[in-house]
């Protein structure tokens, strides 16, 4: 089933956020390969592709696990999480209708 992992950062995470990035990536780029993500990315700061120095408010992602308890076991793993760049985590069931 899909699971919806929505993120919100802390007050000025973006060098956090660099920091732990690449192992972040790792871990999404591996469900990718296995054909589990649906979709992922950040949500800028402000209204650009790229917000430089504005950084970013959070993170969305809808992957695939066989339950929710694994959702959130591999939502709390995230290297975001330890490195302190989220607020708050929530983790929900999702129903893909379209496209």
């Amino acid at each position: 089933m899909w699971y919806v992992i929505y993120s919100e950062d802390v007050e000025n995470s973006l060098p956090m956020r660099k920091q732990a990035r690449p192992a972040h990536l790792e871990r999404l780029q591996a469900l990718a390969d296995q054909g589990r993500v649906l979709a992922a990315g950040p949500c800028p700061a402000i209204d650009s592709d790229d917000p430089g120095e504005a950084g970013f408010t959070g993170s969305l992602v809808i992957l695939d696990f066989d339950s929710l308890k694994q959702a959130k076991e591999w939502a709390d793993a995230d290297p975001y999480v330890s490195a302190g760049v989220y607020k708050s985590v929530t983790v929900k069931p999702y129903k893909k209708v379209f496209p």
